[in-house]
């Protein structure tokens, strides 16, 4: 499926995560929070980086304790800044594919 997002079409599943990391840009990013209801600021971008790089790097989504682990990302900072279901939304943010553990 796809959705204009940003001015850019781009493929997407029916919840709404991109297919294709490649047309991730933080244009996108900034209209997939928007649609979440999250406006994007310098904590939100370091969750997201880390995100990234470590998919690149292990091809798999990482967990929160990853996250918290390596990342030096705090389990209240991810809660406080990608509210009810944090892990879901930042992977959505990110262009990233849903991740596995979440229902």
């Amino acid at each position: 499926m796809e959705k204009l997002i940003a001015g850019q079409k781009v493929s997407i599943t029916s919840e709404g995560y991109l297919t294709d990391l490649s047309q991730w840009n933080k244009e996108v990013a900034i209209e997939i929070a928007s649609e979440l209801g999250i406006s994007l600021n310098e904590g939100h971008w370091k969750i997201i980086d880390f995100l990234q790089k470590d998919f690149k790097q292990t091809g798999k989504i990482p967990t929160i304790r990853r996250m918290k682990k390596e990342g030096n990302i705090s389990t209240k900072d991810l809660y406080d800044l990608f509210p009810e279901g944090p892990l879901m939304k930042a992977c959505k943010v990110a262009g990233l594919t849903k991740p596995v553990s979440c229902v």
